[in-house]
């Protein structure tokens, strides 16, 4: 695949598409959040901080090579007079071209949570793994005590593959990593 030419990519709610840098205040809202980064991999961060995020994710849109990755914002189209909301991230990696296999990740602003955008907007990036990519499997990898996460894998049709016992120095403790994966035959059967 060369650079990312589905976007924005829509779903019945909502719009996914490249990062811009007018989406810093929408981005920090989560970021910036501690129910939200609770179980992500980083710490609250400041506005600065988001900026310097913004600045590596924003001109990410090739998935062509083993690592290459896409960060799209998640978006509640507004109209001529209301621009976009970003809501959340969907995070795409090809983790290996030979494999054909990728990873999925999500974050959500804290007051969207429960509504069902996080598996609207997974679906759709599913789908274009599996049915546009032609990937062969996709996982996830997060943190076995986010509830929510692990309902939203199940849910998108990934099965619970590993559990990995205080495997990660997580903010300044040992902590697991729960692995959830699907394969392109059982996203078609679903």
């Amino acid at each position: 695949m060369t650079p990312w030419d589905y976007e924005p990519l829509r779903t019945e709610r909502l719009a996914l598409r490249l990062m811009v840098d007018d989406d810093l205040d929408d981005v920090h809202a989560w970021m910036s959040d501690e129910t939200v980064t609770r179980y992500q991999l980083y710490e609250v961060r400041s506005r600065e901080q988001v900026q310097e995020h913004l600045d590596k994710v924003k001109d990410a849109r090739r998935l062509e090579n083993s690592d290459d990755f896409v960060e799209l914002a998640i978006t509640l189209p507004g109209d001529a007079v209301d621009r976009d909301r970003v809501i959340g991230c969907i995070y795409f990696q090809l983790t290996s071209v030979e494999n054909e296999t990728a990873e999925i990740g999500w974050a959500l602003t804290a007051g969207y949570h429960g509504k069902g955008y996080a598996f609207e907007a997974a679906h759709a990036m599913l789908e274009v793994a599996f049915d546009v990519m032609g990937l062969h499997r996709v996982t996830a990898e997060l943190d076995p005590r986010n509830a929510a996460s692990v309902a939203l894998c199940t849910r998108l049709g990934m099965r619970h593959e590993a559990h990995h016992v205080e495997d990660l120095m997580f903010k300044g403790v040992w902590a697991d990593t729960g692995v959830h994966a699907i394969l392109a035959r059982e996203w078609r059967a679903r």
